[in-house]
């Protein structure tokens, strides 16, 4: 039996050798040809892969079907992070980005992300095009095609788009006040696709986890706290460190700690950056925030003058908007944040450097800063619970949700329901619980926000208590 290829929310991912295979990547990439040359007269497209099992072999893959589709293709010299193919579409005006990366995902996976002219992901109209005409049986003859060959006729371009990401770091950012702040720095790449960007542009920073290793050490590569153990204890043995930055398998996420080893989730981040944007450098234009991100961001929004609107999970959703509209930032839960001076993409190296010089140019700790986002929206903490159960159990609670059966999660009384995608129950102004299936990965989520960690975690364990018992 074939097996039928789907798009999540994010991109088409598998486990490695089971159902992504060179057969399949070929598959994908010729239907990606096929629609590039319907849409488009003479079309290129640059590729490249993460720090992935058998990243270079699935890359040279696809190139050697699209040039036999008579389609310019350009490959990554080396692994690179999303960010820097979604720049290279973009800089050099390809029609089609493609990264071989399962982003999170533990290392058994890998992946195939397309990305647009504009530097971001393609639009998921576009995507269904895609999925739709990939055949059952790839018609290319990948196998017996040279890449070496096709490198040395021009076929095949290599592009140093590290450098080019790099460069554009550098004339980006005024990296010299944050080397001159004595900000005491560090990076935890967690064997990803960014680990050699932090010591180009900041080379005085702390350096964790920056070498390749496929299999990420047996961790999935996803910037939250439970992955980051290693990190926060290096903060809280060593208590030398002012901020530190995490990045996911193909930098796009981020993850962040302050000087006391504790994790500063995302809705804080994004907070962070609009106060800066807006505060610091005059900065305007419409927010544009996931469905579980923090309802705070309305209230920082409003306290400033800016328009918002909430999408779906997925930054393709985000990402639409911002082509499209005046958008100083868009940015999600998982970390995937994007503003406006760059492209539209989830960025996790740019996000942490805009933090860093925020912090370099006021002369305050992120403790501080903090306090003034605190100052206009209130404190709050939040934590996101993965449960791995099976798809019965999951299918049975989906289905509670949608006949609204939930009218409480142990003390806490339901007083609205909010369903743009997944379900968000609130339970007052400042607490709510949300249960969502993943896109990317067989587990069911639940996301809380409270005023205080221990409260969040007892909305958490009542809910799983709710719903699984």
């Amino acid at each position: 039996m074939v097996q039928k290829i789907k798009f999540g929310t994010d991109g088409w991912r598998a486990i490695i050798a089971q159902d992504f295979t060179v057969e399949n990547v070929a598959r994908v990439t010729e239907a990606t040809g096929i629609w590039l040359k319907k849409h488009f007269e003479n079309p290129s497209v640059v590729i490249g892969h993460d720090c992935r099992f058998a990243g270079e072999l699935f890359m040279h893959t696809a190139a050697a079907v699209l040039v036999q589709q008579g389609i310019k293709v350009y490959i990554a010299q080396g692994f690179v992070s999303t960010p820097m193919i979604s720049l290279g579409a973009h800089k050099h005006g390809c029609e089609i980005g493609i990264i071989l990366t399962a982003s999170h995902n533990p290392p058994s996976y890998n992946g195939f992300k397309l990305k647009a002219k504009f530097g971001g992901p393609l639009q998921p109209e576009k995507i269904n095009e895609i999925e739709a005409i990939i055949p059952d049986v790839c018609n290319v003859d990948y196998a017996s095609f040279s890449v070496e060959n096709a490198l040395e006729s021009g076929l095949i371009e290599v592009l140093p788009l590290e450098k080019e990401y790099i460069d554009h770091v550098k004339a980006s950012f005024d990296l010299s006040a944050i080397q001159a702040s004595g900000l005491r720095l560090m990076y935890d790449a967690m064997y990803g696709a960014g680990q050699r960007v932090i010591p180009q542009v900041l080379p005085q920073t702390t350096l964790m986890h920056y070498e390749p290793n496929p299999s990420f050490m047996g961790q999935a590569p996803e910037p939250i706290g439970k992955n980051l153990q290693e990190l926060a204890q290096h903060i809280n043995t060593h208590q030398n460190i002012d901020c530190a930055l995490a990045t996911d398998g193909d930098a796009d996420r981020i993850g962040l700690y302050d000087s006391h080893g504790e994790f500063i989730d995302s809705h804080h981040i994004i907070l962070l950056l609009i106060h800066y944007l807006v505060k610091y450098k005059g900065m305007s234009g419409k927010v544009a925030i996931a469905f579980s991100v923090t309802p705070r961001v309305y209230t920082m929004c409003e306290h400033y003058g800016l328009e918002h609107t909430t999408t779906k999970i997925g930054f393709k959703d985000i990402a639409a908007i911002m082509v499209k509209e005046d958008v100083l930032l868009g940015g999600e839960e998982s970390g995937g944040i994007a503003v406006k001076g760059h492209i539209p993409e989830r960025d996790g190296i740019w996000m942490g450097l805009i933090l860093w010089e925020f912090m370099a140019k006021s002369g305050k700790t992120l403790d501080e800063l903090i306090e003034e986002v605190y100052e206009i929206v209130g404190p709050f903490k939040f934590e996101r619970n993965d449960l791995h159960i099976t798809e019965e159990l999951k299918q049975k609670i989906i289905k509670n949700c949608q006949e609204n059966n939930y009218k409480s999660f142990g003390k806490y009384t339901v007083r609205d329901v909010k369903t743009t995608d997944g379900f968000k129950y609130f339970f007052d102004d400042d607490r709510w619980v949300m249960i969502r299936p993943s896109g990317t990965e067989p587990v069911l989520r639940t996301y809380a926000e409270a005023p205080t960690l221990q409260e969040v975690r007892e909305i958490l364990k009542a809910t799983e208590d709710a719903i699984c018992g």
